[in-house]
C-alpha cells in the first residue's frame, strides 16, 4: 500500500507502460540486424571472395608473401599447395590459403638490396 500514489492509479500506468504498437517493438532488433549485416558480415564476405579470386589467380612466377610474412616467388602451383622459392635454392610449400597478398613484379629485387 502507497501512501502516495493510489492503488488504482499505480496500476493502470503499469498497463499502459507494458502496451505498445509492436512494430515499434521490432523495429530496434531489425536495425540491428541491418546493420550488422553492412558493417560486419557484407564486407567480411566481399573480402573473403577476394582472397578466393587471388588464391586461385596464382601462377609460376608471381611474387607473393604468405600469412607468416614470408616473401617470395612461386615455382610451382599445385591444386592445393604453392612452392615458394624464398632464396637461391630454398623453396618451400605452402598452401594456397596461406598466401597473404599477392606483390607486385620486382619486389624481391628490392629487398635484396637492403
Amino acid at each position: 500500500m502507497s501512501f502516495f500514489i493510489s492503488d488504482a492509479l499505480a496500476e493502470g500506468g503499469a498497463a499502459a507502460a507494458q502496451q505498445g504498437d509492436p512494430l515499434t517493438a521490432l523495429l530496434l532488433p531489425i536495425g540491428l540486424i541491418v546493420l550488422f549485416y553492412f558493417f560486419l558480415i557484407r564486407p567480411q564476405s566481399k573480402r573473403a571472395k577476394e582472397h578466393k579470386a587471388m588464391t586461385e589467380g596464382l601462377s609460376k612466377g608471381d611474387e607473393v608473401v604468405t600469412q607468416g610474412g614470408i616473401l617470395g616467388k612461386i615455382t610451382h602451383v599445385g591444386e592445393n599447395f604453392v612452392a615458394v622459392e624464398i632464396a637461391k635454392d630454398v623453396i618451400i610449400n605452402v598452401q594456397k590459403a596461406s598466401v597473404g597478398a599477392l606483390m607486385p613484379k620486382g619486389t624481391i629485387k628490392e629487398q635484396k638490396a637492403d
